[in-house]
């Protein structure tokens, strides 16, 4: 999975309520919208922005486009994303939720036969600071520095760069990875990407104890990082929900809810210990333990 910074993006589902206002905020923080797609309203406009009935129109008249930022309902996000894939888009950022878990599943088998990095559903999209805004994130609570964010929320992520600003640390790239069950993305495909990253000189990791994308994500840590990691453990008496990230867990455990959930804190805890990773019981804690990092990366 490739991640990019986009010149060109669309927003598909564009007459979706709300979706002119983020469009705005967007584009007034400089992200480059091309176009929107929703069908039926071809030939208009929305916030400027020239609006197509599908995506295959807007490239034929607008050249190449690098990302899709899809609002669309959750019960037509399937179409709107094989839609995109099919124009040759190889990063898709799903921002609506509620996706059916099916249409999920369908889609993260067809981004994976065609490396398409598919961020969400209910992502809030990704954020840089005082560069590129691709969802829906609040972009007052950040600013410009040197610290990777990935979290499930922009709530948690906003949460945690306040904490940050408050000590003078700043932010390089913020993940939002969807609050929907089942995600295209996890921890574990994006933490070589802000490995990768020449901003990024360390990263907070924001998890919970009742997801498989914890043990994955320390399991990575344990084995390639390079980069130092500090995760901040939230939700601690938060209802548990599982978010599966491969089909045959999927398959045998999405279609109830009724699924025993046997991870507990304890373990999240052993296994990021064991990766050697610093935990934070709060977002104020973590400004301690990324001082102490980052002095140690400058010395080097």
């Amino acid at each position: 999975m490739n991640w990019k910074q986009p010149n060109r993006v669309i927003l598909q589902g564009i007459a979706e309520p709300m979706v002119s206002h983020y469009a705005a905020r967007m584009k007034a923080y400089g992200t480059a919208i091309v176009a929107g797609i929703s069908a039926g309203q071809g030939g208009g406009e929305i916030e400027q922005i020239p609006v197509f009935d599908l995506v295959e129109d807007a490239i034929e008249q607008l050249g190449e486009v690098e990302a899709t930022l899809i609002f669309d309902p959750p019960y037509q996000v399937l179409d709107a994303a094989l839609e995109a894939i099919a124009a040759g888009i190889r990063q898709v950022i799903v921002l609506s939720a509620g996706v059916p878990p099916l249409d999920v599943a369908q889609l993260l088998s067809h981004a994976q036969k065609t490396n398409t990095l598919l961020l969400g559903p209910g992502s809030n999209g990704i954020f840089i600071p005082d560069r590129v805004c691709l969802g829906t994130f609040n972009t007052p609570c950040y600013k410009a520095g040197s610290v990777g964010i990935v979290g499930r929320s922009s709530h948690m992520c906003d949460e945690v760069a306040l904490a940050l600003n408050r000590a003078g640390i700043g932010q390089s790239l913020v993940v939002s990875l969807g609050r929907d069950r089942i995600v295209g993305s996890g921890f574990q495909q994006w933490l070589p990407i802000l490995e990768a990253d020449d901003t990024t000189k360390a990263i907070v990791l924001i998890v919970k104890s009742d997801n498989a994308q914890e043990e994955a994500a320390a399991y990575y840590l344990n084995s390639q990082r390079t980069k130092p990691v500090i995760a901040y453990l939230a939700g601690l008496r938060a209802p548990r929900e599982k978010i599966f990230l491969n089909a045959a867990t999927i398959i045998a455990n999405q279609l109830s809810y009724s699924v025993a959930f046997t991870k507990t804190e304890r373990q999240t805890v052993t296994a990021f210990k064991e990766a050697g990773i610093e935990m934070a019981k709060k977002p104020s804690e973590l400004p301690k333990f990324l001082n102490k990092v980052l002095s140690k990366t400058e010395k080097k």
